[in-house]
Order: structure tokens, then C-alpha cells, then sequence
């Protein structure tokens, strides 16, 4: 059964974890299939192989979570508004059990790790912040938390080798993706 974008909600009425995931659903049906997801990748500006690998992974991992009902799509779409199920652990606790944005944690997150600049994480102080949010146990949880910061971080650092956090606050809010291939795309666009 198709879900509509109507099924999600306006973007005012999304959740912020919506609103992070529906930049990949390129085409506003609702649904994020495997395609879309390397498409969505390949938009920000990431190679053929880290996009189709995050698609299968993603979509492996998040299609059945997200599914209506009991019966699993062998395309494993990932429905949009039922994102929040398919939150992991050992993550930084930044969007709640809904899928909101919760702001003491994302505060939190440089108290706790940000040594070198109050507004920005290096690589070794993210390596402490995702030991430090690790569950015991929770290997998937583990391994999906680095992947997702990591390719942040290799997509998005400053010259410094910093990952700033208004850039990381745009992750959350999803506004980052849009903006990165607005400017992959207007820098394509330049003689």
C-alpha cells in the first residue's frame, strides 16, 4: 500500500527526524526507496560506492522498522512518517522516543565533548562523544552511530578538520541536506 506525502503531514507539522529523513524521499510520496537514498547521497555530494552502500544498508536497516503493518516490501521503502521506529541506540538522545528535537541534549553534546572550540567537535573529540553514548552490547547501535557521524563528519568538516555546530544542529533540524545540493548544484552551475 502506496502512502501519500498528505500521510506525513505539511513540512510545518513533521517532526524534525521527518524533516531529516524526507530529504531523501525525492519524489514527496511519503516513502524513501533504496534509489532515492542513492539518489539523496549522491546529491550531497557522495561517490557511487559510499551511495549505494548507504542505501541498501539504510533501507535494509529502517525499511521493516518503518513498515506499515506486518507484511515486508522486498523494495524496503522507508516510511516517513513512521521514521521514529526505527531510531537506534547508543545515539546521541537529540531527537526523542518521537522524534523531536530535544535542545538540552544537543547542548549537552558540546558541554560534554567540545574541548578544542565550544561550537565545534574534532574528530577524536567525536570518537569520545559516540564511546560515550555506546549501550553496552548494542553493536548495531554502535556501528550505525559511527556511520552516520562519520560520514558527517567527511562531508561536512571545515578546513580546520572541525565539524561545527550549527552544521550539526542543521542535521538535526534537516535543513543541511537541502543545503549542501543547493550548493553542489550552484557550483556546478559556475564556468
Amino acid at each position: 500500500m502506496a502512502s501519500s506525502s498528505s500521510d506525513v503531514g505539511s513540512e510545518g507539522e513533521m517532526t524534525p527526524l521527518q524533516k531529516h529523513v524526507a530529504f531523501f524521499d525525492r519524489n514527496k510520496d511519503g516513502l524513501v526507496y533504496p534509489w532515492e537514498t542513492y539518489q539523496g547521497f549522491r546529491a550531497i555530494g557522495c561517490g557511487v560506492a559510499l551511495s549505494s552502500a548507504s542505501a541498501l544498508l539504510i533501507n535494509g536497516f529502517l525499511g521493516p522498522k518503518t513498515r506499515l503493518g506486518t507484511c515486508p516490501s522486498p523494495l524496503l521503502p522507508i516510511y516517513v512518517k513512521n521514521i521514529q521506529k526505527g531510531k537506534h541506540g547508543s545515539d546521541s538522545g537529540v531527537y526523542d522516543a518521537e522524534g523531536r528535537f530535544v535542545p538540552e541534549k544537543f547542548d549537552e553534546i558540546f558541554k560534554k565533548h567540545a574541548h578544542t572550540n565550544p561550537n565545534a567537535l574534532t574528530s577524536k573529540e567525536l570518537n569520545e562523544m559516540l564511546k560515550g553514548n555506546r549501550i553496552p552490547r548494542d553493536y548495531g547501535g554502535w556501528v550505525a552511530a559511527w556511520t552516520e557521524w562519520k560520514i558527517l563528519y567527511l562531508l561536512c568538516k571545515d578546513k580546520d578538520g572541525l565539524l561545527q555546530k550549527e552544521t550539526i544542529r542543521a542535521v538535526y533540524d534537516g535543513g543541511l541536506f537541502v543545503k549542501m545540493e543547493q550548493e553542489r548544484a550552484s557550483s556546478k552551475k559556475k564556468p
